[in-house]
């Protein structure tokens, strides 16, 4: 995806891209993961550095800029950035004011509501199980396309594979994006029938344009209808209704700008007597054990298995729930800037329905491979600087899991680690651990979007990727897990051998995540020294 700038001090003055972009630094998967409050100019670390080293912003944002933005700009949740972009844009435009008969402070109100990547998470919500679901799922998937290079070898995978999913998704006949737009889809190439690269992209970036048309002057109103409905039932969101009732009043007042304008001076967090060495891994271990002591004190009853929970209203949702396929908008959860971003998180379309059960059998099998998939919030009342006494330091195996669902959503700098380490065997071992994560929710969720072509879509492209009998025996998993796997996903069936799977690549892959890990703090640390200079 492409972004207006590569200059990390002007990026961070838009306050729509600090939101997204605090989000996906702090994915579980990085080792240092900063955060940047716009409203003090103030950066602060984790882990933090000791107290006998140093690091100025100047050496911190070239820090951002080489190691951390370009794995933005892969991510989905720079794309879920554009279109938020695109969507003020159209808010701010005079041919909304003119098209929907928007005032000033009906723009301002709904700025409030969509705005960052927690007002995109409630906008998509919304549209779930709807047609503007899948114009949506269709606007990111063509734009993760169009920004690939078909002719370069390392992009040509994907390419394919994005282009094989819309003919078998969105670009089927009966689809909403084919009754959209039916004049640009006679134009797509039969089965078999080879078409200019150039024609094929004109021909999506049109219906990409339709689609977002179609986002923009109907779901979006609609959208902001079910917000003003909803911030009306929640009292926190009263002093928001009473300012907008204010700006009604008030025929030239101002929308937001979407840039800071604070005067502050950027500065970085800084505590006086930390002493020992700086390293994630040891940190990540510590807040992970802090986790696991959290639930194992919070006395409460987890059922044995659950496919994917409800949200709940004003509850932060966790990565599988917000990840979403590769369409995801991250997994941390982030504080509302603005009340209104409270009030419909579980109203009306934005909850999920239920999900259907596994068999008994089912549950035996899952109790055992899931046991360490399942995790609860930890109380909000624990500050993470007061750390507990951690007798049993959990190891990197135990959190790898949540580190690698957020690769998804953080551009996968792991797998490009891989890969510059030559790493073949273990990139090819993380890629199918990826396709199966993606697999899970599809399956487990028959109500979703294209739900019976995805799953047999993905799962023919698994067993064929890496479940041929040639290639299994070269993977080092255990050979009858291998098997059992194929034999469930060759016909799109859950099978608990997907988490047998995963946990097995776990264990392959954890030494090589400890070396990411410290590879990145090397990276780092080499930053810090040139800032002291």
């Amino acid at each position: 995806a492409t972004i207006a700038s590569t200059d990390m001090g002007l990026l961070l003055k838009d306050d729509v891209f600090v939101d997204f972009f605090n989000t996906f630094l702090n994915l579980p998967v990085f080792g240092q993961t900063p955060i940047y409050i716009s409203s003090t100019g103030r950066w602060d670390l984790w882990p933090e550095l000791p107290s006998h080293l140093d690091l100025s912003p100047p050496a911190l944002l070239a820090w951002l800029e080489k190691h951390r933005l370009p794995h933005f700009c892969k991510s989905s949740l720079c794309l879920h950035f554009i279109l938020c972009q695109k969507l003020l844009g159209f808010i701010r435009s005079g041919e909304a004011a003119k098209r929907l008969n928007w005032q000033s402070a009906d723009r301002w109100l709904l700025e409030k509501c969509i705005s960052g990547s927690q007002g995109m998470l409630h906008f998509r919500a919304f549209v779930q199980g709807m047609a503007g679901e899948e114009l949506t799922n269709f606007w990111l998937t063509t734009e993760r396309l169009l920004g690939l290079d078909e002719s370069d070898a390392r992009q040509k995978d994907l390419y394919l594979s994005l282009l094989h999913r819309l003919k078998a998704t969105h670009l089927r006949e009966g689809s909403s994006v084919v009754a959209l737009c039916r004049t640009a889809i006679g134009s797509l190439p039969k089965a078999g029938h080879v078409q200019p690269t150039s024609t094929r992209r004109e021909i999506l970036s049109k219906m990409q344009e339709q689609a977002l048309f179609m986002i923009q002057s109907y779901w979006l109103p609609k959208f902001f209808i079910h917000c003003k409905t909803g911030m009306e039932e929640e009292k926190s969101c009263q002093p928001l209704l009473q300012e907008y009732g204010e700006r009604l009043l008030q025929a030239n007042s101002q929308g937001p700008s979407g840039f800071s304008e604070n005067l502050f001076m950027m500065h970085i967090k800084r505590r006086q007597g930390l002493s020992g060495t700086y390293c994630s891994k040891k940190a990540k271990a510590e807040i992970w054990t802090l986790v696991k002591e959290g639930r194992d004190t919070q006395e409460m009853k987890i059922p044995s298995f659950q496919v994917q929970p409800e949200r709940q209203p004003g509850r932060a949702v966790s990565t599988k729930e917000s990840c979403m396929g590769k369409d995801a908008l991250g997994s941390i959860p982030q504080p509302s800037e603005h009340p209104a971003n409270t009030a419909f998180g579980g109203k009306g379309r934005g909850t999920s329905p239920k999900r259907p059960r596994p068999s008994a059998e089912q549950v035996l099998h899952l109790e055992e491979l899931c046991e360490e998939k399942v995790l609860s919030n930890l109380c909000s009342s624990a500050p993470l600087v007061q750390l507990p006494s951690l007798n049993k330091m959990v190891k990197t195996l135990n959190f790898l899991p949540w580190a690698l669902s957020a690769e998804t959503c953080a551009g996968r700098p792991f797998r490009d680690f891989l890969k510059c380490q030559d790493r073949s065997a273990e990139t090819h071992l993380l890629d199918l651990w990826h396709d199966l994560e993606e697999f899970l929710p599809i399956v487990l969720d028959p109500s979703r979007e294209n739900s019976f072509f995805l799953r047999h879509l993905l799962g023919e492209k698994i067993c064929k990727t890496y479940l041929e009998e040639d290639t299994i025996q070269q993977l080092p998993l255990e050979t009858k897990t291998l098997r059992s796997l194929r034999n469930h996903l060759m016909s799109g069936e859950f099978s608990p051998w997907i988490f047998r799977a995963q946990k097995e690549i776990c264990k392959v892959l954890c030494c090589f995540y400890e070396e990411f890990l410290a590879d990145d703090d090397r990276t780092f640390l080499q930053f810090v020294v040139k800032g002291m200079h």
